[in-house]
């Protein structure tokens, strides 16, 4: 090899003398090249970080002197001087570097090495530069004998050229790729998430949290974390400002109406989704079955209700002008979905169920007023229309409770004792609903003669239940169990703490004697 072909001045940059009877021999000598006052820019290095690669190795020193005399050198061996020059003029330069004195043949192939990337890194153009300069790191191409690096990525030896270090080990450029697209890494900056690396996009795209109901990425709070609200049961996350921006929810499952979605409007201002919309009872003869199925309830657990008590199904409106004119009763929800009536009134009842038109709005709907007569101490059984059939069994199964204990000569009761006994009979109804069969069976042959019903919805009230009502089911259940009331809330939590532990009817012969659960 003729090193007279390669115009260059190398110097050692330990001890800034030329590098002949030098060996230092250690990986990462930097070298000064100049090659016509071109500057060779040499491959990279990215820092290992989470969410920035930093540069902690030094650039590389460059030194050009066009003008300089020849400088002899003596070497502390016995070998004579060596000349090194540098001339316009394109004068040879005579480069000599001695790695291994033992061996010959080692310093052959190392300068070998030495031309093929000195020559490889002259044909090659400049690399990217960010802000703050080159983020090209200076490549050690000149490494001791025996040593060799390996990519994680294609398990492949690196060699000469440019190369990556980051996450602990070294890459080929094109071989350290995002997690998510696998797509080489380019950017000054990536992110890492279990070990693995991505774009600082793609990582925001998969593990940043969208808004579900307006579905953009859910904005920092002032102190720069992010922060959402979700649903307790349905796990829906949303920004925090659609609590405060009027977001519908539907009116039975609670989840907030999605910018992509649209939610069936009743008459009353209530929003509805169209999942519970599936198996909604919508009108008084539609719901007769049910009230049958319900009575049957009661009658398998020896607490036959004798009396005909009549079971209407009503707008908001009419439901809560009848608690109006109720004097008795305890009412402390949010929302009175259904009551039970012990006071002679009129109320407007549904005679048949609405249709949809348009904009999602419920029309045609047909009333008419309906005289309550005081027959014994219930007068009536009111529930709100357009809830699904497991919520509309639900709130039945409360307010037969309510007019059982009335009728059967139970002593007025605290709110706590009193709607806690009945929360625990609708929670009974649903564990009956949702885990035996003959439920289904009933509810087969009862819906049979609603001729009115959608098919979607008839097939939901037959027993034939989707994923999505089962999982009403359990989120109807869990509205009981974690209710934050005093009357409701914990008077379940005890009601059923001393059901399970003495059975309904202890529980209940407690109750009439002292007015309070057992402990």
């Amino acid at each position: 090899m003729n090193c007279d072909k390669f115009p260059l001045s190398i110097e050692c940059k330990l001890c800034i003398t030329p590098l002949k009877g030098h060996n230092h021999n250690f990986l990462g000598v930097v070298l000064g090249l100049i090659y016509k006052s071109h500057v060779i820019h040499l491959p990279i290095c990215f820092s290992e970080d989470e969410s920035e690669s930093e540069d902690d190795e030094q650039s590389a020193k460059f030194e050009s002197d066009s003008d300089e005399q020849p400088t002899k050198v003596q070497s502390d061996d016995d070998e004579k001087p060596a000349k090194v020059q540098s001339d316009d003029d394109e004068k040879p330069a005579k480069f000599q570097y001695e790695e291994d004195e033992q061996s010959a043949k080692v310093q052959l192939e190392e300068d070998e090495q030495l031309a093929k990337a000195l020559q490889e890194s002259l044909n090659m153009g400049s690399p990217p530069r960010d802000d703050n300069g080159s983020i090209f790191q200076p490549f050690p191409f000149f490494m001791p004998a025996g040593y060799s690096r390996i990519c994680a990525g294609c398990k492949l030896e690196i060699g000469h050229g440019r190369y990556l270090s980051c996450m602990g080990t070294v890459w080929h450029p094109e071989c350290f790729r995002c997690r998510a697209c696998n797509l080489p890494i380019t950017d000054y900056e990536y992110s890492m998430s279990g070990n693995h690396p991505y774009h600082k996009s793609c990582y925001k795209e998969q593990h940043h949290p969208r808004c579900d109901v307006c579905k953009n990425f859910i904005p920092t709070n002032s102190n720069g974390l992010i922060e959402y609200r979700a649903h307790p049961f349905w796990l829906q996350k949303y920004c925090p400002s659609h609590e405060r921006d009027r977001t519908p929810r539907c009116c039975s499952c609670e989840r907030m109406e999605p910018r992509d979605a649209r939610y069936l409007l009743l008459d009353d201002g209530r929003k509805l989704c169209l999942e519970c919309l599936d198996s909604a009872i919508m009108d008084t003869h539609e719901c007769q079955p049910l009230y049958l199925e319900i009575q049957d309830f009661y009658e398998g657990l020896n607490m036959k209700v004798k009396q005909q008590v009549p079971m209407l199904l009503v707008e908001r409106q009419a439901l809560n002008e009848a608690m109006e004119g109720e004097k008795n009763g305890h009412h402390h929800m949010p929302e009175t979905r259904g009551l039970c009536l012990s006071e002679e009134q009129t109320v407007t009842t549904i005679l048949r169920r609405p249709k949809i038109g348009a904009g999602y709005r419920m029309i045609d709907m047909v009333t008419e007023p309906h005289r309550l007569i005081r027959r014994c101490e219930v007068t009536a059984i009111l529930v709100l229309y357009g809830l699904p059939r497991l919520l509309t069994g639900s709130i039945l199964a409360h307010e037969m409770m309510h007019a059982w204990l009335r009728l059967n000569g139970y002593p007025n009761l605290s709110p706590e004792v009193e709607e806690g006994i009945c929360q625990v009979l609708a929670h009974m109804w649903l564990d009956a609903e949702m885990y035996s069969t003959s439920g289904s069976d009933v509810a087969s042959s009862s819906t049979s003669s609603s001729s009115s019903s959608s098919s979607s919805s008839a097939s939901s009230k037959k027993g034939k239940r989707s994923d999505f009502e089962k999982k009403l089911g359990d989120f109807f259940k869990h509205q009981i169990e974690s209710d934050s009331s005093t009357a409701y809330g914990e008077g379940f939590r005890i009601g059923n703490k001393a059901v399970l532990k003495y059975g309904l009817r202890r529980t209940l012969d407690h109750i009439r004697m002292t007015g309070s659960f057992p402990v």
